[in-house]
């Protein structure tokens, strides 16, 4: 997302537990991450499928040229600012456009791909976004962050989207691509001994299968505080992360790290 989240993941990845990263394509300092991935091509690198741009003064548009995908941009040029933004306005064949520039992006600069995420679930707000995105993974022969209707903690509240997401599934499986049983991240926590607290508490409660724990690494430095006011936060993950003691612990707790490309191997 910017040079800060770079020089955070990229410490998680050499120095701590973190297995895989997602990158945002629309984003300034994609540079910079593309060419780290270059130089380490057998790390795991996901594209985390960019609708929406959040934050208040750093904004981002679209890969495609914006007169493809005027529907995907506020009236200033930039991607909506959220995800019921992008469910209200989206075209489908626009949507699909921009995210295929995105895919065909990273290729172009080299970064070897595992996967396909999407950037705070803007992909599944609707069921044609949540078909369009299944159907991008089997095209490109890329896994997709696809998580089991059993995580009802994570899907309910959206019915339309769940109806078709058995049919989804089965494609997918067809393919050899993995289903992921639980996938969890954690917001809130007003100090750091309350987010590591969450977190510890949340190794130690794994269920057998196969969890995904999203983070959300960074530095925080003068780049990130102006970006967001969970610049403390996105420290404390790194921190977390590269800490002996969170290694330690899920050692003790069996847990097995993997990545995408193991992922895919193993069902």
């Amino acid at each position: 997302m910017s040079h800060s989240a770079n020089v955070g993941t990229i410490e998680g990845l050499k120095h701590g537990i973190v297995s895989s990263a997602s990158i945002m394509m629309p984003c300034p300092w994609v540079s910079e991450f593309a060419a780290y991935c270059r130089d380490n091509p057998d790390g795991d690198y996901g594209i985390h499928l960019t609708l929406n741009s959040e934050w208040k003064d750093y904004r981002w548009g679209p890969v495609a040229s914006r007169d493809q995908v005027p529907s995907l941009v506020d009236d200033e040029g930039y991607l909506w600012d959220n995800v019921g933004q992008v469910a209200q306005h989206a075209k489908l064949d626009e949507v699909k456009l921009e995210l295929r520039a995105q895919i065909e992006l990273a290729q172009q600069m080299g970064i070897p791909l595992s996967h396909l995420d999407t950037h705070m679930g803007a992909v599944v707000s609707r069921p044609d976004l949540l078909q369009a995105y299944v159907e991008l993974g089997l095209e490109y022969d890329l896994p997709v962050m696809f998580i089991s209707p059993l995580d009802l903690e994570t899907v309910s509240g959206k019915p339309e989207v769940m109806a078709m997401r058995n049919e989804l599934q089965a494609r997918l499986q067809e393919k050899g691509f993995p289903i992921l049983d639980k996938l969890l991240q954690f917001y809130g926590g007003d100090s750091d001994e309350e987010r590591r607290a969450a977190y510890v508490n949340a190794l130690r409660s794994l269920k057998p299968g196969v969890t995904q724990l999203i983070i959300h690494c960074g530095v925080d430095n003068a780049e990130l505080q102006a970006i967001t006011t969970s610049a403390s936060r996105r420290d404390g993950d790194r921190r977390y992360f590269t800490d002996p003691d969170i290694a330690a612990l899920v050692n003790e707790q069996g847990i097995e790290i993997i990545t995408w490309k193991q992922f895919r191997e193993m069902r």
